[in-house]
């Protein structure tokens, strides 16, 4: 049983998550806060192993409230957060203080149902993710590769997916690519708008160019494309040339981008051209499309144990035997270097 505190100002909002969380039998509702400060004596008297956070509420913000959280009572947090850009920045520092996930506030672009469905999943991720304890300080990245690295052609792609603790993750891994690196294609599981907030800020702190993915955008050396939000995101090949298509569709394993979607099209276009890497989340979406990749001589990687967040999509894909290597997450980037400069496997 999963204990949940919920923190929010909006009592509509409290009523409305108290009720859609109730229906599942893992999850209890403990409590409920209208602000950081009662929010403080519940989370002592009811010991929560969730807690859900609003990040505009009165007397004290969400953020201010998790940084003390973190630093005297750390606890798994998912954010609730409208969809504007303003709060899509919030909602990403708020992940850089220690929360593992984000999602859309009821009432916003998605419906009760995809959010509640949304949330039940992220609240049994944070539940058995490692909690991060020294928030707020950067992301540590793997030792940059000399900027004159060159790699023997253009035909290569790296295929990145990633959910709970993913965005420090893909942030990691791409600090430590040089701006030689081939064109790569990553789904991180957000939300809309959170997905251009994410690539810009991460655009602003690789060496790299990376920005949210468009249709028909090419991909080329130098270039990592997010798929966007609530959209999946395909590789395919025109000529000598990869693009990504961007397009609607069903949810898979309840998620749209979907990884394994990215991974099936990467391993049908690129085979043996293809690096494929799979971080950080919770449930499997990603493992096939591994598997699927690694059939077809592409090279893949697995985040280890020790520094994912959420071992789940790495285990199940460790366990289909999907991974050619299994690599803590500093490893990452030069392990992909490593292998693609690699002549016995390009």
């Amino acid at each position: 049983m999963i204990n949940v505190l919920i923190v929010d100002d909006s009592a509509v909002v409290r009523k409305i998550l108290t009720e859609e969380l109730s229906k599942y039998k893992d999850i209890r509702i403990v409590g409920t806060a209208v602000d950081p400060y009662v929010a403080r004596d519940k989370i002592i008297k009811l010991k929560p192993d969730v807690i859900t956070l609003d990040l505009e509420m009165p007397r004290m913000d969400g953020l201010s409230f998790l940084i003390k959280l973190m630093k005297y009572y750390p606890l798994p947090v998912v954010v609730l957060s409208s969809l504007t850009p303003k709060n899509s920045e919030t909602a990403l520092k708020a992940l850089e203080l220690g929360a593992v996930e984000v999602l859309c506030k009821p009432g916003s672009a998605y419906s009760t149902l995809d959010v509640s469905r949304n949330l039940v999943h992220a609240i049994r991720a944070a539940a058995s993710a490692r909690i991060q304890r020294q928030p707020g300080k950067p992301a540590p990245a793997s030792e940059p590769p000399p900027e004159a690295l060159q790699f023997k052609t253009t035909h290569k792609v790296i295929a990145i997916g990633a959910s709970t603790g993913g965005t420090k993750a893909i942030e990691v891994i791409l600090r430590g690519m040089p701006i030689t690196a081939p064109g790569m294609v990553i789904v991180q599981h957000m939300p809309e708008n959170f997905t251009t907030a994410f690539a810009k800020r991460l655009n602003e702190t690789c060496a790299i160019e990376i920005r949210e993915a468009r249709d028909n955008d090419h991909v080329v050396p130098g270039l990592a494309l997010i798929a966007p939000g609530n959209r999946h995101m395909l590789l395919q090949r025109s000529g000598g040339n990869y693009l990504v298509r961007i397009k609607d569709g069903v949810p898979v394993y309840y998620q749209r981008p979907s990884v394994d979607v990215l991974f099936h099209s990467v391993a049908k276009h690129a085979g043996r051209n293809a690096v494929g890497v799979l971080l950080t989340g919770m449930g499997s979406d990603g493992a096939k499309g591994l598997l699927a990749m690694r059939r077809n001589q592409a090279f893949t990687l697995a985040q280890d144990e020790a520094t994912s967040i959420v071992f789940g999509m790495p285990k199940e894909a460790i366990r289909l035997g999907a991974a050619d290597e299994v690599v803590p997450l500093e490893a990452v980037s030069r392990s992909i270097i490593n292998a693609l400069n690699d002549p016995r496997r390009f």
